[in-house]
């Protein structure tokens, strides 16, 4: 006698009127929200934009449904295209059916998409979803409790899932192989922030640590189901891909961190249209500034000189010599008051005499 155990929901659906809420998708949703909550508050502590994440999700999530649906369809083909099966069913992703394998590589395409349409790194974007997307794995995984399937073999443990008799299932106790993963999917999730914060993971180590630590967990779990699926020298597929995915996710972490230490210091460059040519000017004002400084302090400073040394050779003044008596004005005090006298009497008598006159009044004062 079963003494404790997981009771599972009579069905996976709930009728508002017409409307139906089924519980797989409703557990995908709330996934999706808490990867790109996360990931948005990450992203925004790496030095991005507020709405970036959500931006690029648009399009990696319907890449990765399709990923996801395409990977499950392809691999347990027989349950669409065999012998009194209807293809039609492969369509209805509503009653299940989402490999996280095609998810992850197709919602990688997207991403890549809505990466390039931003101007940003792919790899920086990945490291901040990384954790959100374990926890939507998490939250996702129940789906599979409203729909009672992917569960494990017998056992009468206290935590046992209990499942009803329906078609392709019998009536037992099993092991929660979905509550397994789900638990073990919040785990990759502080793994992943926890050493992120520790070693500054960057360039896509981050994902790279929680697609390696998915697979661990994922190997084990999928070892114990008793679903249908198919087998390799007596494995299941999904175990194999676990390990081929396990690897190479370790040998890019390793690569990364020798051919790219430390992290990304801009992850999302200013992509604001610019007013024509002030921003350039802005960006080099100041060396243009202390140059067009210094130019014009040797011009000030240079210009009087060979005038001064022109009028003291006794050089006669041209007519357009007026603007160069005018370039000596500015001075204050006593000699302001003979030049400007000069300059009237030059008016007058002009020519030698002007330039003769001068030079009394100045020894006078």
């Amino acid at each position: 006698m079963d003494l404790a155990y997981i009771p599972s929901p009579s069905t996976g659906v709930i009728h508002l009127g017409p409307i139906p809420l089924r519980g797989y998708a409703f557990c995908i949703i709330i996934g999706v929200f808490v990867a790109v909550w996360l990931g948005n508050r990450r992203w925004i502590a790496r030095g991005g934009k507020p709405g970036t994440v959500a931006d690029i999700a648009v399009w990696a999530v319907p890449f990765g449904l399709v990923g996801g649906r395409l990977y499950h369809v392809i691999t347990d083909y027989q349950l669409y295209f065999g012998e009194g099966r209807n293809w039609v069913d492969a369509f209805k992703i509503w009653e299940g059916g989402l490999g996280i394998w095609g998810a992850i590589a197709l919602g990688a395409v997207g991403a890549w998409i809505g990466c390039r349409l931003r101007g940003i790194p792919l790899p920086a974007w990945a490291d901040a979803l990384a954790p959100g997307i374990a926890l939507a794995q998490a939250c996702g995984r129940w789906g599979n409790w409203f729909n009672q399937e992917l569960y494990g073999r017998a056992t009468d443990l206290p935590w046992a899932l209990k499942i009803s008799e329906g078609p392709n299932r019998v009536a037992g106790t099993y092991h929660p192989t979905f509550l397994y993963e789900s638990l073990w999917c919040v785990g990759v999730a502080l793994l992943v922030i926890w050493a992120d914060r520790r070693f500054k993971l960057g360039h896509g180590r981050a994902f790279a640590l929680y697609v390696a630590a998915y697979c661990v967990g994922r190997g084990w779990i999928e070892y114990m189901r008793v679903d249908e699926a198919h087998h390799i020298l007596g494995v299941r597929l999904n175990v194999w891909t676990s390990i081929v995915v396990f690897l190479l996710a370790v040998t890019y972490l390793v690569l990364s961190a020798k051919l790219r230490p430390g992290r990304e210091a801009i992850v999302e460059p200013d992509r604001e249209p610019s007013g024509g040519s002030e921003p350039a000017a802005e960006a080099g004002s100041e060396p243009a500034t202390a140059k067009a400084g210094a130019a014009s302090a040797v011009k000030a400073g240079s210009e009087p000189e060979p005038a001064t040394a022109k009028a003291g050779a006794g050089a006669v003044p041209k007519a357009g010599s007026e603007p160069a008596a005018k370039a000596d004005a500015p001075k204050t005090g006593a000699d302001a008051a003979p030049e400007a006298g000069a300059t009237a009497e030059d008016k007058t008598t002009g020519g030698d005499e002007a330039a003769g006159a001068k030079a009394p009044e100045a020894k006078k004062l």
